[in-house]
């Protein structure tokens, strides 16, 4: 009967990018790489640069490569929300957090973090300002009404004043800043917030100035528009992809709508594009608040197992729950780091599939091609393949066990690490949000 179900199930055509362009090619560095997102005021105790600088080693161990560190600016004070405002609410892009430390210390995590591999970029908010920004006396700079009045960017970001890219005077000072920040601090590249909001025009010749100040850097652009990634970005935000995995994973829709949003961007985007995938961030609740303990570690296997470059979230790794009302954005919510004693489980995840991750191209770069399963309202499965390997990746994304059948055949070993009963495919059995990762022998 499982198999007569399986043979019945559609299988969708896999789509091509119907956009004709290229995207722009992202360095190796970047295609293998595993992004670790801080949040300098909660990642530590210290809540400053110090802080994450004695943390290296053990972000070493956990096998990150690529450290983006959330604004580092002086945060604006007039009409802030929360307590202590929003990082995203600059002050002076110029000028450094005092309660982060000094250029000093922030020249210091820079070359530790690059004498142990990583590459470290930071966020950079150029969107918008502070309304009590250093810029206000330039109101040129900014979007206003008929009557002259700033605005900001949209009515419910009544924390920050927008920025108009009209200016041309606002647009070199903003590519100098930028270029001040790489070539002073030798940093990676940056993470770009709201990297929609910015005219494409300015940001691929800005992309251009920058290569000349250090040519191998990563741009992040806060975005899922195709335009951004054909010159200017190395990577996006997969958005509609996380928006189908948190109504999957929290509120109990088809598997399947991943299947259908994936394929989707795949024909939006043009060849070759690269996003950047994540079940936890600092916008939301965390993520094992929202899909619970077991839902939270099979939400961060599809991550890690699909296609694009993966990132975890500030504390994600011991299983935090700090942030699980609201995002540490208007308030000091420091991560619970003492939680991973009780949640060890999540630890040894991170450790194990960061690990494969780097240890096959298929996990990388491979091709993507979706198989059919016996209940595909419940189930991932996939398949990863390049020329050196492939890996077949069953998921459960629901809190009931699975025993059925996958539609993949041939000589797979079970990867112990992370489906400890032995199973051969085409027959599989997944715990309550169960996963199983295959290797094909050959």
């Amino acid at each position: 009967m499982l198999r007569r179900t399986l043979l019945l199930l559609p299988l969708l055509p896999l789509l091509a990018y119907s956009d004709d362009r290229t995207a722009r090619k992202p360095a190796a560095w970047i295609q293998s790489g595993v992004i670790y997102e801080i949040n300098p005021r909660t990642f530590s105790a210290s809540g400053d640069f110090k802080g994450i600088e004695t943390d290296l080693p053990r972000l070493q161990k956990l096998g990150v490569s690529i450290l983006w560190l959330m604004p580092i600016h002086p945060v604006g004070q007039l009409n802030k929300k929360g307590t202590i405002g929003s990082p995203y609410a600059v002050r002076d892009y110029d000028a450094i957090n005092p309660s982060y430390g000094t250029a000093a210390d922030l020249k210091h995590l820079v070359g530790a973090a690059h004498k142990r591999g990583f590459k470290i970029i930071i966020d950079v908010v150029i969107n918008h300002t502070a309304w009590d920004s250093v810029l206000i006396k330039h109101p040129e700079y900014y979007k206003r009404d008929a009557q002259g009045k700033i605005l900001p960017p949209n009515p419910d970001w009544a924390d920050v004043a927008g920025l108009d890219y009209r200016n041309t005077a606002l647009r070199e000072y903003i590519v100098g800043m930028l270029e001040r920040w790489l070539r002073d601090f030798d940093l990676d590249g940056f993470r770009c917030d709201v990297a929609f909001g910015v005219p494409t025009d300015f940001w691929e010749p800005l992309r251009v100035r920058l290569e000349k100040v250090k040519p191998d850097i990563i741009m992040i652009a806060e975005s899922n528009v195709p335009d951004l990634v054909v010159k200017a970005f190395d990577i996006d935000y997969s958005w509609p992809f996380h928006s189908a995995l948190t109504d999957v994973f929290e509120n109990g829709a088809p598997a399947t709508d991943l299947r259908r949003v994936w394929q989707a961007e795949r024909e939006r985007y043009p060849k070759g594009a690269v996003a950047m995938r994540f079940s936890d961030n600092h916008d939301e609740k965390r993520a094992i608040a929202r899909f619970g303990e077991k839902g939270a570690l099979a939400a961060a296997a599809l991550v890690f197992t699909m296609d694009g470059v993966p990132m975890l979230y500030n504390g994600m790794e011991a299983g935090d729950t700090t942030e699980s009302g609201a995002p540490a954005l208007f308030e000091n919510l420091p991560v619970f780091w003492p939680i991973v004693e009780r949640r060890l489980d999540h630890a040894r995840f991170f450790q194990d599939i960061i690990a494969l991750r780097k240890a096959h191209p298929a996990l990388q770069q491979g091709e993507v091609e979706w198989v059919r399963n016996s209940d595909a309202d419940r189930i991932l499965s996939y398949i990863r393949r390049d020329a050196s390997g492939e890996f077949l990746v069953v998921i459960n994304c629901s809190n009931r066990p699975f025993l059925g059948l996958v539609d993949a055949s041939g000589d797979f070993r079970n990867l112990a690490a992370f489906s400890p009963k032995p199973a051969t495919p085409p027959s599989v059995s997944l715990d309550a949000w169960g996963v199983r990762i295959f290797e094909r022998q050959r």
